[in-house]
């Protein structure tokens, strides 16, 4: 299937970008800057990487900005869903690239493989439910160690800015909204992407079910916040 957003990275990363990658509601379009996912991150005493250790895993790495920080550090392993977006991976230096589907963690790792774990760019709001996000902590809590840390973020979905965004939809039940983000570029359009947006109070009533516990939350420019979790 295209996926619009892994061309318009590759298509930057090679000199070939011919058009804004757009948000598309209905008619209604809004042009994104991509140049942010190929920023070098500094991590030197933030908050981040005082929860990481290694190995790590990198679900959703992009174009690699964190990997590329991480992996001075300890061994790194950065994974992506499409062939387009592994490429720039390793065109940008990363040295552990793979080709895995995020939600798929058990079939591609073997138990306690990693110490940390991270997804960022809101890639955890990607299990759809929160049913599908205790899935996910689950398998996330298998391929870690015992002692292991992750850290996921979320759009706070009852902050005024999460609620004017282009592919904002509301939920009645407290704490909890949507987004339907569809993506278009060079003439493609993808598929509807289902993000469930929730509170920091909603993930810790996930995560008391799982091997984790909310161990820290950290937020960012507005309504973006990083939750830290440990094993309990």
């Amino acid at each position: 299937m295209p996926d619009p957003f892994a061309q318009a990275l590759y298509d930057h990363r090679f000199d070939e970008l011919r058009e804004p990658l757009r948000y598309r509601r209905g008619e209604e379009t809004e042009a994104v800057g991509i140049e942010f996912y190929f920023d070098q991150v500094d991590l030197d005493g933030s908050w981040l990487a005082s929860w990481l250790d290694g190995p790590v895993l990198d679900m959703g790495a992009g174009a690699g900005r964190h990997a590329l920080a991480l992996q001075d550090r300890f061994e790194t392993v950065a994974i992506e869903q499409t062939e387009r977006l592994v490429e720039v991976l390793h065109d940008r230096g990363v040295e552990d690239a793979r080709l895995v589907d995020m939600f798929e963690l058990r079939e591609a790792f073997p138990e306690n493989r990693f110490e940390s774990a991270m997804a960022l760019g809101t890639q955890a709001c990607l299990s759809r439910s929160m049913r599908g996000l205790e899935g996910f902590l689950d398998d996330l809590a298998h391929v870690t160690t015992a002692d292991g840390t992750a850290i996921i973020d979320s759009y706070d979905p009852e902050h005024t800015h999460t609620k004017e965004k282009l592919d904002y939809y509301e939920d009645p039940a407290e704490g909890l909204a949507y987004r339907v983000l569809q993506m278009e570029y060079d003439g493609t359009l993808g598929e509807p992407w289902l993000y469930r947006l929730f509170t920091p109070d909603r993930v810790r009533e996930v995560v008391a079910e799982t091997a984790w516990t909310v161990a820290d939350v950290q937020y960012g420019p507005e309504y973006l916040y990083q939750v830290a979790l440990e094993k309990q």
